[in-house]
């Protein structure tokens, strides 16, 4: 009675149908916030709404696309919801993902503070777009080799992780941990969406100051979350696998989420190192689980 009533929650909350619904919404939304950050812009600058000190977010048309990308960005924070109990290396790419689209956003923020000069390379707000830009560039082309490693298989069966029997029940587990997730999520988000509005109009008159950590809202909490979730996770999974393998691209995968975290703390070059260096490290630990993998599987058919 109690399995049938947590997947039923879990059908509403994470099955196929929610999902294209659920990216069906986020389109529209993305796109009116886009009309709506448009409209706020023009009315900035034409003196309908008067702020003293106005953040370029507020006043560069080009800034606006910052809004939509963020509604983008939780529609993939939903993707990694959904595919937690499906594949745990899709997961770790959602990750990326993530913190890549974060990275593109943060362009469009940065585009709003350009100034074009020859003094390029000492100005605070060009220096952090041209290593943003690199960055992306950059995380784009690992998150498509951690893709390509991650879809290799050197086993006749779908899963040679677990037992059958571990298998289907560490798959309940993470069901059961990504239909809690969903709640947890959204609570945090409208907290932190509560939090940054009470800062804003605290410091209405200089915008500017609230908008300068408006990166790290609700991702800094967000990660932290996702940093419990796999640890949760890999302690679980010793229930049902010793490979020590398994356990070590496990572990690798939280490092890496770690380092993203941390990434949140610092700015400038700093920042994007350790973003880089987190998927660098992710990428290097599937690659070295491949290569076990394979030998393996190469020992069996000797």
């Amino acid at each position: 009675m109690i399995k049938q009533k947590f997947e039923n929650v879990y059908q509403k909350l994470l099955s196929d149908e929610t999902q294209k619904r659920s990216e069906r919404v986020i389109l529209v939304i993305a796109i009116a916030s886009f009309l709506v950050h448009l409209l706020v812009i023009g009315l900035v600058n034409f003196d309908f709404i008067y702020i003293a000190e106005p953040s370029n977010l507020l006043v560069n048309p080009i800034a606006a696309i910052y809004t939509p990308f963020s509604f983008i960005l939780v529609y993939e924070v939903y993707l990694l919801i959904y595919y937690l109990p499906k594949s745990f290396t899709t997961y770790i790419t959602k990750q990326y993902e993530i913190i890549l689209f974060i990275i593109i956003r943060r362009l469009f923020k940065d585009f709003s503070n350009l100034t074009i000069s020859s003094d390029w390379f000492t100005l605070k707000y060009d220096l952090q777009f041209t290593y943003d830009l690199i960055t992306s560039l950059f995380l784009f082309f690992l998150i498509y080799l951690f893709y390509t490693q991650s879809k290799k298989r050197f086993s006749q069966n779908e899963s040679n992780e677990f037992t059958a029997e571990g298998t289907t029940r560490y798959i309940k587990i993470k069901k059961i941990v990504s239909a809690c997730l969903v709640p947890i999520v959204i609570l945090l988000s409208i907290y932190s969406l509560i939090d940054w509005l009470l800062v804003t109009f605290n410091s209405f008159e200089d915008s500017s100051k609230s908008f300068q950590n408006i990166n790290n809202v609700f991702f800094e909490q967000f990660f932290s979350l996702l940093i419990m979730v796999d640890v949760v996770l890999l302690l679980i999974s010793f229930f049902y696998t010793d490979q020590f393998h398994k356990v070590i691209r496990n572990s690798g995968f939280i490092i890496s989420t770690i380092l993203i975290r941390l990434s949140f703390s610092v700015d400038g070059l700093l920042n994007n190192t350790l973003i880089i260096a987190a998927i660098i490290f992710g990428l290097l630990i599937l690659i070295i689980h491949n290569k076990f993998e394979q030998h393996i599987e190469s020992e069996k058919n000797v």
